[in-house]
């Protein structure tokens, strides 16, 4: 592993990944770990820019990549990144949901009680994480049912095993992630057809962006009393490295789990299984 890559036996040669939020951290680090393994890359962000900075990055891996402007939230603009996609891949075999995140509006501090979080700040978080999975899964979706095959890689989180403290919207929207997952998978395997599979993954915690100002201090950089707490209960005792997502991930979209759907595989250091004592 190498800033984040992960290099796996599995050849992806041919087969084109759709990522969303694909210019955050994470998403840029599964995005390098795929392409080393060939994989065409489609990185679709509302952020160009962001989106063809990741891209740029995988100028030295042999698959031909992509950056796509789009916002998950408006089905136009996803029917309307799927149209340009097409005109440059024959077809779209992998859809990975990875926009979301949270936002400090609707997280409860010593100066935001619960009750005082507004309604637009909740309403961002879930729209943002539930319906920037459902809508982009309605349209590549469609087209995985006209190829007759397909696989689609949700990201959940370990807040949708065990809400925690501070972020309700956040964990209210990963449980609905995960359980659209299942429900996902169940309708394309009964409808349409059992190969179109349905997965997701839940990373545990991961010092990015979004959380940093949870984890540690602004000023000094050091734990907060959260981010040890965290370490506290992982058996594993750090942070996840956004590389160690890459296992499951190839898994997940590889033959290997050809009779793997509707499942939410934590990736969390052991968080999920420790009972605190």
């Amino acid at each position: 592993m190498d800033g984040g890559r992960v290099t796996v036996g599995y050849d992806f040669t041919g087969k084109t990944v759709v990522l969303t939020g694909g210019a955050g951290v994470l998403g840029r680090a599964i995005a390098g770990g795929l392409a080393e393994c060939n994989a065409n890359l489609v990185i679709l962000d509302r952020d160009l820019k962001g989106a063809q900075s990741a891209v740029g990055a995988l100028e030295s891996t042999k698959g031909k990549h992509l950056a796509v402007e789009g916002d998950v939230l408006d089905r136009a603009s996803m029917s309307q990144a799927l149209g340009q996609i097409l005109k440059s891949y024959a077809r779209v075999d992998f859809l990975i949901n990875g926009a979301g995140g949270n936002n400090p509006r609707a997280t409860t501090s010593a100066d935001l009680a619960f009750f005082d979080i507004p309604a637009d700040a909740l309403r961002f978080v879930s729209d943002l994480n539930l319906l920037g999975t459902i809508i982009p899964s309605q349209v590549f979706g469609k087209q995985m049912v006209a190829q007759k095959e397909g696989v689609i890689l949700n990201i959940s989180s370990m807040n949708a095993f065990r809400p925690l403290t501070r972020i309700p919207a956040y964990s209210a929207a990963k449980a609905a992630v995960s359980n659209f997952t299942l429900w996902l998978a169940v309708h394309m395997a009964q409808e349409y057809t059992p190969n179109i599979r349905v997965n997701a993954i839940a990373p545990g915690f991961f010092l990015t962006e979004q959380n940093r100002f949870l984890l540690t201090d602004k000023g000094t950089g050091e734990l907060t009393p959260r981010g040890k707490s965290i370490l506290a209960h992982t058996p594993m005792n750090r942070f996840g490295d956004p590389g160690d997502l890459m296992g499951a991930v190839l898994y997940l979209l590889s033959p290997l789990s050809s009779f793997v759907t509707g499942v939410v595989l934590p990736i969390d250091g052991g968080f999920s299984a420790f009972s605190g004592v």
